[in-house]
């Protein structure tokens, strides 16, 4: 299908548009049904992205949809002009994704200011998820899950607080920001443990909460360990915490050997993902003369 057609009727759309909008502003046009101009004009934006994004001219998409959320604004239809804000920035997302964010960020405002703090916070997410795989930011994308998390709280809507906050938690590890990880990963799995549904999860955050300790200081870890087992006993049973004790002990002994062989061991029967692989060999590090590596 030929969609350069659908293009130039798009293009034809925006430039009639703009002549209501612009006849709008005028004394006659405002004397004789100026605000029906501009609903006009509205639809016609919203049509013409509709054929942009049919033609994937994502750009020109999100400019139309951005057009008419500003006039959508003029006229005080702050839903309308939300909706449109999001669209916008859904269609900038493929070829513009600092615009994406600028769309999103308005209507995260319009939101917020209608207290719809729920569908703030998922638009907050969807900015932490550009910031992390398009424009690779990782503090700002976890200034968004923050924000995300925060108003997913202030909704009692718990389960995605915590998705957002286990977000923040992994990230504030990788750059080495263990305090904070440790504090977020204790908090969630505190709230986890209690929950019939989720109580099964306690235990890898308890894990990825010790293994920070373990980063920081081998007596850290030993504590935090204990502390867990006693809050939660079901993690005494289970192969993370039965890793890490294997661990402290050929950390204690400056065993490199045994350290990777336990690492290899527990990894043939649950697979380890790039983030705890990465804090293992950070703590394998700390032992003298070891060469970095888990092979």
């Amino acid at each position: 299908m030929d969609n350069s057609g659908k293009e130039k009727e798009a293009m034809q759309l925006m430039a009639e548009a703009d002549k209501k909008v612009k006849s709008s502003g005028s004394f006659l046009g405002g004397m004789f049904g100026g605000n029906h101009k501009v609903e006009d004009a509205c639809e016609m934006y919203a049509r013409a992205a509709n054929m942009f994004k049919m033609a994937k001219n994502w750009s020109a998409a999100g400019n139309a949809f951005c057009q008419a959320a500003r006039l959508h604004m003029q006229m005080q239809n702050k839903l309308d002009s939300a909706t449109s804000f999001v669209d916008a920035g859904n269609a900038y997302k493929k070829a513009d994704p600092q615009e994406a964010i600028n769309c999103l960020n308005a209507a995260i405002d319009i939101y917020t200011d209608m207290g719809r703090f729920t569908i703030a916070a998922k638009h907050h997410m969807t900015i932490a998820e550009i910031y992390e795989s398009e424009l690779v930011d990782i503090e700002k994308a976890i200034a968004h899950f923050e924000q995300a998390a925060d108003y997913y709280k202030g909704e009692e809507s718990n389960s995605s607080a915590n998705k957002c906050l286990l977000k923040v938690g992994s990230y504030s590890a990788q750059l080495e920001q263990y305090p904070k990880a440790i504090e977020i990963f204790e908090q969630v799995a505190g709230s986890t443990m209690d929950n019939p549904l989720l109580k099964y999860n306690a235990k890898e955050y308890f894990w990825k909460a010790a293994l920070c300790h373990f980063i920081v200081d081998e007596l850290n870890a030993k504590l935090a360990i204990e502390k867990y087992e006693g809050m939660f006993p079901a993690f005494s049973d289970s192969r993370e915490c039965k890793l890490l004790k294997k661990l402290l002990e050929a950390h204690e002994e400056q065993n490199s050997e045994a350290f990777t062989e336990a690492v290899k061991e527990f990894d043939s029967i649950s697979r380890l993902d790039q983030w705890q692989t990465t804090m293992l060999l950070r703590i394998k590090k700390t032992i003298q003369g070891d060469g970095g590596d888990l092979k």
